[in-house]
């Protein structure tokens, strides 16, 4: 590329979260994929510049930032920069425990998909599970202790999966009925069992036999917000009480579920506007 430096940023990690084997950003002004395949769903977000790609020896552009592309498993594909300025990308490997692989024809016939609510749902769960990579071990296994974030991660993949079956299968979503308000009640139940344990999305769904996201729907219009959310200000609750009685902040922070002392500073100062060490000088000072 002439006058311009080839400049390429990758950063990948595996998540805790069941269904999901690896998450990648990158950046790219000057790199060409050579035609591979991967045994895995690659679903990716276009955020900056132009990228083309040929999937199963048909060319494409995804040019358009606000589309979402999905490759599905076994089937040949490349990529390419095709501007100066090259491109920048989110990419979510989902393994065909999530979508199954003999949805990879429809897949194939309409890898670009201009839906503004499934881009707003993978955005989400890109977010959830950076959250988690930020906050939590470089890696670790499903289900493993700080489950807050990963109910959270669990969620928002269910929902994601529901709209690209949607696209892929003609799935149709039902709305919650006056089961729901039980189902929900439950729900908070067992939530309220767990708070310093954690609940996954697969163990909450086993116990009480419910589709995941029919679940989620359930409680949040119940209770008003989803069930990682009312599990975080539970937790946030429980703190506050173990800090005003004196116990360490970093000894909190695993009693109620959090991975470490800087998860749970980033979650009480979000919900508090002070550090849990701030709010116990404050309650010892009284």
């Amino acid at each position: 590329m002439s006058g311009t430096r080839a400049e390429r940023q990758v950063r990948a990690w595996r998540p805790a979260v069941a269904g999901i084997t690896e998450v990648l950003r990158a950046r790219f002004t000057d790199h060409a994929y050579p035609v591979h395949t991967h045994d895995t769903w690659d679903l990716m977000l276009l955020d900056d510049g132009m990228v083309d790609f040929a999937l199963d020896r048909r060319r494409h552009d995804a040019t358009d930032v606000g589309r979402v592309v999905l490759l599905p498993p076994g089937v040949p594909h490349d990529g390419r920069t095709v501007s100066p300025l090259g491109f920048r990308k989110r990419v979510i490997y989902l393994s065909t425990a999530v979508l199954p692989e003999r949805l990879a024809g429809p897949a194939v016939d309409g890898p670009i998909l201009g839906d503004a609510a499934l881009h707003q749902r993978v955005h989400g769960l890109y977010a959830a599970l950076r959250d988690e990579r930020d906050d939590g071990p470089e890696q670790c296994e499903p289900g493993d202790r700080g489950s807050g974030h990963t109910l959270e991660a669990e969620s928002r993949l269910a929902f994601v999966r529901e709209r690209l079956l949607a696209h892929l299968d003609g799935h149709r979503v039902r709305a919650p009925g006056r089961e729901g308000d039980r189902l929900a009640a439950r729900l908070r139940e067992l939530l309220d069992a767990r708070i310093g344990d954690g609940l996954t999305l697969d163990e909450a769904t086993a116990i009480l036999h419910a589709h995941p996201t029919h679940l989620i729907r359930s409680f949040s219009r119940a209770y008003g917000l989803p069930p990682h959310t009312y599990l975080t200000g539970r937790r946030i609750d429980r703190a506050r009480r173990l800090l005003l009685a004196g116990e360490r902040p970093v000894d909190v922070a695993t009693a109620v579920g959090f991975y470490d002392q800087a998860h749970l500073n980033r979650h009480f100062t979000r919900h508090l506007g002070v550090s849990p060490a701030r709010y116990a000088r404050g309650g010892r000072r009284r």
